[in-house]
Formats: structure tokens, C-alpha cells, sequence
């Protein structure tokens, strides 16, 4: 078979592999700097690394993209604004599930409409009332996402107001019944809303990759890896970009089961902004049961059962008030952009560094803003202030102690930061290894801008010079990384944390006056991503367990992202809303038989050609199907066996079509 190419887009860094199916093996590998403003340049650099320009360009089986991009944005609370319609509910839902605070200030509408628990209509969509809110969102929003009250039974509802929403404004619309076949609303809307708010996020990282491929006659069908491992072809990714949260983290494990040959262990996959830890049993990992969480949201996404934490190599530092001078260190859960890159970068910025660094410490000292990416929906949607400030940002990086003391700026800003079209930059845990000689990647200026934020903060701490500052940083690293992989651990046992202090101590060394507590994890730690090999090794030392590096770690998702298969699946549910009448949810709608018999042939036949069509779509070559059933019944009042429903679960496997 022809060379692979995989690709990662993680939050700091692009990573690319060219990788020899045939053989097992990687055959090129190259990291270059994600660029957040302009996807295309960090993912064509770390291309032309591994398909070097001066080179002919092989003939590819196919590419595959992972990337954390749509994790990270959910983590940070990013992503376009999005309207989100609900179907016959009304104001009260958003108190549950936690809909209302992951709406935030996004519009919703409550139109009446929606179905039963038998997929009956309970009331008539009124189509005008939702032409008339349409015509009002529109203008500020970016996309709709669509959720009616049992659409999962029926989902007549959702079809017809996604047609008018198209019709009438031409923007993305995500459907909740699309995502997922359980009933549980809030859950479905809330996943349909994080869907239609990444939607603009993954189009400019697809469109960026395909620009790029094209640009060097490449011509392989592009997958996008979903958060469960399996493969999907970049035009149904483009459909449904929530599954591709913990995309990058699935790929991780997948790769490192193949790089390292362990059949078990835990995966700790740091990259710039997020940890995410997940296990590996007999050679594949762990998909959690209950649909993704990340950053706090539950979602209906079958993925990968990883514990995504705001901490990584680029995390943004604060002091907590506590003991000290200055308070106690806390990392993330927000990316920064560290200084050693910032001065890189931004040459002009070093001398106001000095400039800092020689003054008295100031709170905001050591910290810029810099201005990232926009589109005309999100500018439209900003205030005078936050329009005025993102305006200046664009000139370049602004320091942080010019905006602290304008009050009305700083709120300005902490919006434009929240909505993701700004970024902090400041002293980081990647600077910090950069100060100890752990990683070299900036040179000496970056290391000179390191050394300045450090002996900012070391004097903010009271702490006697720069490396005791940056020691301090890794430490509270390790610290922080070893809780998350315990509290990981904990969870995957459905054992629920609890005095953190308790874990702290022993994380601590455990000694105490009356009562000594040890700590050890019962699987290998393998470490993967870029800070990996520096600042992993203490953590697994920390926890009493074997460090694992595996070849290539530091590229492990781009490898995960050619070793997958296209996984699809459909499931079809019978009921019985009366004796002798069994009733078939379809997606065009519910069709009752008079048998049950007839009912679960109907349900199979449907659910199998519905796998087998999602597995074509999604990029998959020569498929196969298998089909489980299962059926509840219950005893009534006489102890006869009741049929109360059955799904009938079709899964469509298969490598993706490979380029001829």
C-alpha cells in the first residue's frame, strides 16, 4: 500500500508523519508551530517537512487529520456565536444538564412544536413564529442548532425547521437527532449547540490542509479522526464537528498502543493547552460509556473515556491568594502564549520586558494580549469596546498593565478572550523548562525572555532569583499532572475523589504527624506530545510508576491518525404503543407492523443499510456489518411477558478508500 499521511493540529504544535503501512514504521516525522491566526501556515510547514518541496511527492493512500482543536475550544469556552432553537420546551430546560451556562450569552428561541414518548405530535411547528426568529438571529449569529422534544422518536420537527433555516439564511444548522439516538433533551441540545458553535473552527482547519495538499498535487482522500479513534472523511466531519471532540486524545492512544506495544497502561498526552489522560486495556482504548465530558459539559459524543484538563505545556499561570508574598501558583486552565515564543515572534516585545523586569513587579507585569482570529459574524457581534480594543491588538501584542488600568478595556478584554479572538502571553511551564535547559526550541531569545518573566514572577513570589522561580512553575506542574492522572484513575474505578488534600499529601510524600499516606498507580505512565520527555518523568516518579517514552511520542497523534478504521454506527428502536401494534422509529418517521417479528426485521433492514450508507459517506472502502439486538420486557399484572421496546444496533466497519 502507498505511504499515509497523518497530521495533527494541536494547540502549540502541527505535527506530521509519513508512515509505511506496509512496514509498521514512520518514515518521516517534523513538528512546526500551530498558527492559530492562520491555520494553513503551521499545517504547510509541518507538511513541507516530511514531503519536502525539492522532492517528488510520492503517490499517498490516503491523509488523516487528529486534532485538538475542538477540545481546546470547549475547554477555553470558544467558538462562534450559534442560535440555538428548541422545539416544544420551553424556558425551564436550560436549567438542566447545564444548557443554560454553556448557552451563555448565544440567543435561543422557543418555538411550539415536538413529539411524545411514541412519536406522536404533540403540537404543530409553528413554521411562521420560526421564520420571524430566524430572520432576527441571523444577522448575529454564525449557525443554529436545532433540538425538538423527543426528536430521537421523531424527528419530522427538526427536518422541516432545518430546511427553513437553510432557506431562509444559508447558515450552518445542526440537528440534535443527527448527533445521537438517546432521549435525554438537554443533553442532545447542548450537543447540537457545542456542534454548531465548531462548525467555522474545523472548516478553516479542513480548508486549510486541503489548500495545502492541493498546493502540492496531492489528491488522497482527507479523513478527520472522530473522538472514539475511528476515521470519518472531512466532508461528514464538516457535518458533525462535535465528533471530533477528543479527537486528538483518541488518536493518542491509538498511537500509543501501537508505539509503545504495551497491552495496558495509562496515556498522559500533554500538549500546549490540555492534558488528557486515558487507559489503554487489552491493546485499545477505553470508550467511555456515557458520552464525552469535557471542560465541564457532558455531551452525547461516544468517545474515548479520557480526562481532558485544562493543563498542558503552555498553560496560563495565576497566583491564588494564599500563603507568600505573592499567593500560591495555580496553572491553567487557559493557554498562554509563552514568552520564549512571544519574543520570537514579536522581536519588539523583549525590550518592554526589560523595561518590566527592571521596575518594580507589578501585578500584569511579564503578561501581553495578542489579537487571533475573527470572522465578520464574531466582529459584528462585539461591543464599541471590545471592537476598539481588538482593532489596537491588531497593530501587535499589547502589554496587559496598559489595559489593567482602564477598567472598562479589561472587561473588553477578558470578553474577547473568552470568545477566543484574543490571547494571553505570559510565563509558562514550556518557559520554564526552557529557563532549565528540559527543551530547546526557541533559541536565545527566547531563553532571554524566559529568564525576564521568571525574575518578574520570582520577586512577585519572594523567591531569591529566576530559576527558583521556573523551578517552582515545574513543580507545581508535576504537581497539578499528578493529581489529574490520580483523580483519572480514581474515576475510570467509579471510585468518587475525595479530601483533595488527602491526595495532595500523598502526592506530597505523604508524611504526617499522625497518619502517613502512600500513592501508586497499578499501570505504566506513557507519556506522549511534546513536554512529554521533559516534565513527565517526575510526574510518574510521583505516582510510583514506570515512565514509558515511546518512539516518536512526541508525534504520537499524527501516527494514531493513519491507524484507525472507519467505524459507523445506526440503531433503529421498536416499541409497542398498543397490544397487537409495533411501532419502528425510522428517520423519516415512526411506521407501526402488527408483529413484532415484522417490527425487528423492518428495524434491522433499516438500521443495516442506514450503517452501511454512514460508513460510505464517512470515506470507508470494502464495509462490514454485524447487528446486536436487544429487547426489554417486563411482567404484568397476570406475570406475562410484556414486550416493551428493542434496539436494534447495525455497526459498519471499514478501512477508508485509498487513493488509486
Amino acid at each position: 500500500m502507498n505511504p499515509l499521511l497523518g497530521i495533527d493540529t494541536g494547540g502549540t504544535y502541527t505535527d506530521a508523519v509519513l508512515y509505511a503501512p506496509d512496514e509498521g514504521r514512520v518514515l518521516r516525522a517534523a513538528k512546526a508551530l500551530t498558527t492559530r491566526h492562520d491555520l494553513a501556515l503551521g499545517v504547510g510547514e509541518a507538511i513541507e517537512a516530511v514531503l519536502p518541496a525539492g522532492e517528488a511527492t510520492p503517490p499517498l493512500g490516503f491523509v488523516s487529520l487528529s486534532t485538538t482543536l475542538a477540545t481546546n475550544a470547549v475547554v477555553e469556552g470558544q467558538g462562534s456565536p450559534v442560535g440555538l432553537l428548541l422545539i416544544g420546551q420551553g424556558p425551564e430546560v436550560l436549567a438542566r444538564g447545564g444548557l443554560g451556562a454553556a448557552l451563555g450569552g448565544d440567543p435561543v428561541a422557543f418555538l411550539a412544536g415536538g413529539h411524545g414518548a411514541g412519536g406522536e405530535e404533540q403540537a404543530p411547528l409553528d413554521l411562521e413564529a420560526a421564520r420571524a426568529a430566524l430572520l432576527d438571529l441571523a444577522p448575529r449569529v454564525a449557525g443554529f442548532a436545532v433540538a425538538g422534544l423527543f426528536a430521537t422518536r421523531n424527528p419530522t420537527h427538526e427536518r422541516r425547521l432545518r430546511d427553513l433555516v437553510r432557506a431562509e439564511t444559508g447558515l450552518p444548522v445542526t440537528c440534535s437527532h443527527e448527533l445521537s439516538a438517546a432521549l435525554d433533551a438537554p443533553r442532545r441540545a447542548l450537543t447540537a449547540l457545542l456542534n454548531a458553535r465548531l462548525v467555522p473552527l474545523l472548516q478553516a482547519l479542513v480548508l486549510a490542509v486541503q489548500a495545502r495538499l492541493a498546493a502540492r498535487g496531492v489528491t488522497a482522500p482527507l479523513m478527520v479522526v472522530k473522538g472514539d479513534g475511528s476515521l470519518i472523511s472531512a466532508e461528514t466531519a464538516l457535518l458533525r464537528p462535535v465528533e471530533t471532540i477528543l479527537s486528538g486524545p483518541a488518536a493518542s492512544v491509538v498511537g500509543a498502543a501501537h508505539l509503545s506495544g504495551l497491552a495496558e497502561g495509562f496515556v498522559a498526552d500533554v500538549g500546549g493547552t490540555t492534558t488528557d489522560i486515558a487507559l489503554i486495556t487489552a491493546g485499545r482504548p477505553a470508550l467511555g460509556r456515557e458520552g464525552a465530558t469535557v471542560g465541564g459539559w457532558r455531551t452525547m459524543v461516544e468517545a474515548v473515556a479520557v480526562h481532558a484538563v485544562g493543563l498542558g505545556g503552555d498553560s496560563d499561570l495565576s497566583l491564588d491568594p494564599g500563603p507568600g508574598r505573592g499567593g500560591r501558583l495555580r496553572l491553567g486552565p487557559r493557554r498562554a502564549v509563552p514568552l520564549a515564543l512571544l519574543a520570537q515572534r514579536h522581536p519588539e516585545t523583549l525590550a518592554l520586558l526589560r523595561e518590566q523586569a527592571a521596575a518594580e513587579p507589578k501585578a500584569e507585569a511579564g503578561a501581553f494580549a495578542l489579537r487571533l482570529r475573527g470572522s465578520a459574524a464574531e466582529a459584528a457581534a462585539l461591543g464599541r469596546g471590545e471592537r476598539a480594543l481588538w482593532q489596537r491588538l491588531g497593530e501587535g501584542p499589547l502589554p496587559l498593565a496598559a489595559i489593567a488600568t482602564a477598567t472598562l478595556e479589561r472587561r473588553s478584554l477578558e470578553r474577547l478572550l473568552a470568545r477566543g479572538l484574543a490571547i494571553r502571553a505570559g510565563f509558562t511551564p514550556s518557559d520554564a523548562a526552557h529557563l532549565l535547559g528540559l527543551q530547546d526550541h526557541w533559541g536565545e531569545t527566547g531563553r532571554e525572555a524566559a529568564a525576564l518573566g521568571a525574575g518578574i514572577l520570582s520577586r512577585r513570589l519572594g523567591l531569591p532569583d529566576a530559576a527558583a522561580a521556573a523551578r517552582a512553575v515545574v513543580e507545581q506542574f508535576v504537581r497539578q499532572s499528578a493529581e489529574a492522572v490520580a483523580d483519572s484513575a480514581l474515576a475510570m474505578e467509579g471510585v468518587r475523589p475525595g479530601d483533595p488534600g488527602l491526595l495532595r499529601r500523598a502526592l506530597d510524600g505523604g508524611a504526617g504527624r499522625l497518619l502517613s499516606l502512600s500513592l501508586r498507580l497499578e499501570r505504566p505512565l506513557i507519556g506522549v506530545g511534546g513536554p512529554a520527555a521533559s516534565l513527565y518523568p517526575a510526574v510518574a516518579g510521583r505516582l510510583g510508576t514506570e515512565f514509558v517514552l515511546p518512539p516518536h511520542a512526541a508525534v504520537c497523534n499524527a501516527v494514531g491518525a493513519v491507524a484507525g478504521s472507519v467505524v459507523q454506527r445506526a440503531e433503529v428502536l421498536v416499541t409497542s404503543p398498543a397490544e397487537d401494534r409495533f411501532r419502528v422509529h425510522l428517520p423519516e418517521g415512526p411506521v407501526d407492523r402488527p408483529t413484532r417479528a415484522a417490527a425487528e426485521a423492518l428495524a434491522e433492514a433499516a438500521a443495516r443499510d442506514l450503517a452501511a450508507a454512514r460508513a460510505a459517506e464517512a470515506g470507508a472502502g470494502a464495509i462490514e456489518i454485524t447487528v446486536t439486538s436487544e429487547a426489554r420486557v417486563a411482567a404484568d399484572a397476570g406475570g406475562r411477558e410484556v414486550f416493551v421496546e428493542a434496539r436494534l444496533l447495525a455497526t459498519a466497519v471499514g478501512r477508508p478508500r485509498a487513493a488509486a
